[in-house]
């Protein structure tokens, strides 16, 4: 049973960094960011904004039940708090996923999106239909990183998912743009933001639905200038060959991308693997920086779990 005690306390946590971090946002002109994650103990929750919209993810234990009442006092004080009805307070229960299941599994059929703004961009997302959001608000440093790199580069973007970094190289005026995802879904998610940030669908991007591992390794060398790859931690998609285990497969998609640089090109590849360790020794270059502090936002310092390099031809 959980006092009224503690229910205030969540409630003046809530508010108190709802007001903080807002006003951080609106400095940086972004319009979604995390305002809570698992601050109090009683309260395992991570809640984020997405202009106007709140995202409650719960977390749970595998076979764990959240308690029905105790949720409806929590909705209770996220409505009071950011102003906004029930009805635009979304919720997803997280459990610890099998390796088996897909890691954007599709929930239901609402195919509810709507419009963010983030440094001047425009994205689509939807809370809804799908584990993830469409926007993974952790990376919008590393975002910023590539498109101020962009500007007359062959930028390929593997692992794509909805193209958001592809959609900041177009704006850091790439030369070309190349999108790589296996699911047919999240390319034509990219499409749609390319779309909404009036990027005509010019012959210089161009979305293609592979394997990346095949895709990389049949490719030539010195065919980019710059690869960002943020790959699922497991995947054994069945359009895959095989399976893919970030920690075990990691050396080979490097050392591919990086065959695939031309000379100065540049890698970022990214990794939520929480018992993740990059094997540099068997990397074939001396250019590799850690930067994960350095693209932490204000809203994820000491509670992001991913890995962030940048690695050198």
């Amino acid at each position: 049973m959980i006092s009224h005690t503690a229910f205030q306390a969540f409630e003046n946590r809530l508010l108190k960094m709802y007001k903080h971090r807002g006003k951080l946002a609106r400095r940086q002109g972004i319009s979604c960011f995390r305002v809570y994650d698992r601050d109090l103990n009683d309260f395992l929750f991570s809640i984020d904004w997405y202009e106007g919209h709140v995202y409650l993810s719960v977390y749970a234990k595998k076979y764990e039940t959240i308690d029905e009442a105790f949720l409806q006092d929590c909705i209770r004080i996220i409505s009071n708090v950011f102003q906004v009805p029930h009805e635009k307070i979304f919720l997803r229960e997280r459990k610890k996923m099998d390796h088996i299941q897909e890691q954007y599994e599709k929930l239901n059929f609402e195919n509810t999106f709507f419009p963010v703004h983030e440094n001047g961009l425009q994205f689509l997302v939807n809370l809804t239909d799908y584990l993830d959001t469409g926007l993974f608000l952790d990376h919008r440093i590393t975002r910023k990183m590539v498109m101020a790199q962009s500007e007359g580069k062959r930028v390929l973007n593997l692992f794509a998912y909805t193209g958001a970094f592809s959609v900041y190289a177009a704006a850091g005026n790439a030369e070309s743009v190349t999108t790589v995802d296996l699911s047919n879904t999240y390319l034509n998610w990219a499409k749609n933001n390319f779309q909404l940030n009036q990027f005509s669908m010019q012959e210089k991007f161009s979305f293609i639905k592979a394997d990346v591992i095949h895709y990389l390794s049949s490719l030539p060398p010195k065919s980019f200038d710059l690869i960002i790859m943020d790959p699922p931690t497991f995947s054994n998609s069945k359009a895959m060959k095989g399976f893919l285990d970030v920690r075990e497969g990691h050396v080979s998609l490097i050392n591919d991308a990086l065959n695939a640089l031309d000379q100065n090109g540049l890698l970022y590849f990214s990794t939520n693997s929480s018992r993740f360790r990059l094997l540099q020794e068997a990397i074939h270059s001396e250019k590799i920086e850690d930067i994960t502090k350095q693209t932490t936002p204000f809203d994820f310092e000491g509670k992001l779990k991913r890995w962030c390099f940048r690695i050198g031809k």
